[in-house]
């Protein structure tokens, strides 16, 4: 009976959270229901004894990939008003779609239909009391699926290193030192001693001094900050020249004159 009212507790927490992650007009509201209904799943996991994918979901969904939605979502400066102003414009369509997908869904869970000698089908894993739902689960996947499984992880990397190929871009703007030229730097090279009078601050001595060519030395030639930076960015100046045309002088009664 217990069992009962915590499933049913945990499954309507579960469905009304659901809901609002898409009803909620406020993102981060949206990312925090969403992390709701993960714990709430997770909880149903361990009600039906799965408590391998209990812990997956908590640790995996929870620890990573929501918190990831969150700070994307509280970090970047999204104008979600503009992103609304074409909802109405296609909800149809969605509409039409997720209309689709209903029907779907009703028509293969009304058709529902388990084997009959499902008792008498040979599990990889034989069943036992002493054995937990993890270690017949590591079995499976470590033993008779483990091909398979590296396979899987191995597309995951491709397309990981893929994502991160594609979207590197070389930009000018970021400082980049090169690292055996730092290291074969002498001290005169990047520190400048001073003799400061007592009482005298930095401001008196003409603000903060930077050692001569300090920077240069150590970074990658046309990066930001170096000599041949600043020269390109002198001569851009320069080249932008502001051109004003003059308005054509009116004809109107030079003939008559």
């Amino acid at each position: 009976m217990m069992t009962q009212i915590v499933f049913y507790v945990f499954a309507a927490v579960l469905v009304l959270s659901a809901t609002m992650v898409v009803c909620a007009r406020n993102p981060v509201h949206s990312v925090l229901l969403l992390i709701l209904a993960f714990f709430n799943a997770a909880g149903l996991f361990l009600i039906a004894g799965a408590e391998f994918l209990a812990m997956t979901l908590v640790i995996v969904y929870v620890g990573a990939v929501a918190v990831l939605f969150l700070f994307v979502v509280m970090m970047l400066d999204v104008n979600f008003t503009r992103m609304r102003e074409g909802v109405q414009r296609y909800a149809p369509i969605g509409g039409l779609v997720g209309g689709v997908l209903l029907v779907e869904l009703v028509m293969a869970f009304a058709r529902w239909r388990s084997a009959s000698n499902i008792d008498q089908i040979a599990h990889l894993v034989p069943s036992s009391p002493t054995r937990t739902n993890t270690a017949a689960l590591g079995d499976v996947i470590y033993t008779h699926y483990i091909f398979l499984f590296q396979s899987c992880a191995l597309v995951l990397l491709v397309a990981m290193i893929g994502a991160i190929v594609l979207t590197l871009r070389d930009r000018p703007s970021g400082r980049r030192q090169n690292i055996d030229r730092q290291h074969d730097r002498v001290p005169h090279d990047s520190l400048e001693m001073l003799q400061v009078p007592l009482g005298a601050g930095v401001a008196a001595q003409g603000g903060f001094l930077r050692p001569h060519e300090s920077y240069d030395v150590a970074a990658v030639p046309g990066t930001y900050g170096t000599e041949a930076w600043r020269v390109r960015e002198a001569a851009e100046e320069t080249q932008a020249v502001l051109v004003v045309t003059k308005p054509a002088e009116s004809t109107k009664g030079k003939g008559d004159a």
